[in-house]
């Protein structure tokens, strides 16, 4: 694999996910948050620092997933349709390099994303005076850049074989049993069905336990897991998301234009 040729097209997919207006993603989340700096103490008492913190991070995962899902799932389909594959293809560039730029591409994009709006949670914060763990929060958000590339080697893998609707209905879905992985399992232990328990646990060992790369609730109270228990789940979503891509790589390869 060349890496100047991965990160010529990444280069190139980062300026066209720019152009493509990914960035107004900022805005809304401003909006957002400024309207529950606005409403959120109105409905809440003595925890309302609490859920202002939880609803900004919540918010900056929630529209940063969004982003992953839609774009990721038509980054190759797009160079299908518009044919443009077929002038990359034939050049020395391989499948592997396309699959793997385009998703380098969308990460720097996705990673201006999250710097951008925990910018703005920070300031929005300070500005109101609600104190916030700024190590935590900043641990919070890159293991929120790491479950969001896996969710765009998902979104690849999908958009690979199907359409972009079917793609991001499938990633979409991936990301919410991901987050409720671990509740089904407790679901199949507490129903003591073993069939029913079997198949959940089966399901967990596929499915990504994105609840991994999640530290939303820690980082509200300042609280981390163990630095080996962070590293292993480090570890986890980056090799998750290696395989994702090697599953998109495999696919694509045997697709005939």
């Amino acid at each position: 694999m060349n890496l100047a040729r991965v990160f010529a097209i990444a280069a190139n997919g980062f300026r066209e996910t720019i152009r493509d207006r990914i960035l107004y993603a900022i805005a809304l989340f401003g909006l957002l948050f400024a309207l529950a700096l606005r409403l959120l103490p109105e409905v809440s008492a003595t925890t309302e620092d609490k859920i202002v913190l939880d609803f900004g991070l919540g918010a900056i995962g929630f529209i940063g997933a969004l982003v992953a899902i839609f774009i990721g799932t038509g980054l190759i389909n797009k160079e299908i349709e518009k044919r443009t594959v077929l002038v990359l293809i034939p050049k020395p560039l391989s499948r592997a390099e396309l699959i793997v730029g385009k998703h380098l591409g969308l990460l720097g994009v996705l990673a201006i994303l999250l710097a951008a709006m925990g910018a703005i949670y920070a300031l929005s914060l300070v500005g109101v005076k609600i104190a916030y763990p700024p190590g935590a929060i900043a641990v919070s958000l890159a293991y929120l850049l790491l479950e969001l590339s896996l969710l765009v080697a998902a979104a690849l893998a999908f958009g690979v074989f199907t359409s972009p609707l079917l793609a991001m209905l499938m990633t979409f879905g991936l990301y919410l049993m991901g987050h409720f992985s671990r509740d089904l399992v407790e679901l199949g232990r507490i129903s003591k069905n073993p069939a029913l328990a079997a198949l959940v646990q089966n399901l967990y060992l596929v499915l990504p336990d994105l609840s991994r790369l999640n530290l939303r609730n820690e980082a509200v109270y300042g609280l981390l897991p163990p630095p080996q228990t962070l590293l292993f789940d480090a570890i986890y979503g980056l090799v998750y998301t290696a395989v994702l891509l090697a599953i998109a790589i495999a696919i694509f390869s045997r697709r005939q234009f």
